[in-house]
């Protein structure tokens, strides 16, 4: 399986505006289309973690609520992905919430599954083990709805 980095990954989606760090201390991250209207995500705003992994919420650049970012390198997260499919990547519960984990070269990509609309939480590969990380947005992914699927 071809592993992609997350620089890389963050670099790429930069020039679309995904995420890119502003000369300030803000992070720019960019809500998935749509999820500013998606009532599931408007209502989780609340839900977002004060901490996640021990790293304080930072300021983003974002005019969305649909989108938090922690500590330096940013821990991003972000509502309204969408639900991935079948997959081979890894797919683990963790606090009671499924999340498929996409190994990247520099961090993981986690992405709850069975639950729409998604979360996507991109861990630098600087907070390991990535599971003390996770539990902070166990809150925020269950208040997604469950679509019936679930890690096997």
């Amino acid at each position: 399986m071809h592993r992609r980095s997350l620089h890389a990954l963050i670099a790429a989606v930069s020039s679309v505006g995904l995420l890119s760090a502003a000369c300030s201390s803000s992070v720019k991250v960019v809500p998935f289309e749509g999820a500013d209207s998606n009532p599931d995500c408007l209502a989780l705003t609340e839900r977002w973690p004060s901490t996640a992994g021990g790293q304080q919420a930072r300021v983003t650049a974002a005019d969305s609520e649909m989108v938090q970012a922690w500590g330096d390198p940013a821990i991003i997260g972000r509502c309204g992905a969408p639900p991935p499919g079948p997959t081979t990547d890894q797919c683990l519960d963790i606090d009671g919430v499924d999340w498929v984990a996409t190994e990247l070269d520099d961090g993981v990509r986690f992405t709850t599954y069975g639950r729409n609309p998604a979360i996507e939480v991109l861990v630098p590969d600087d907070y390991q083990p990535e599971a003390l990380v996770m539990p902070a947005f166990a809150d925020v992914a269950r208040a997604m709805p469950r679509t019936g699927g679930e890690c096997s």
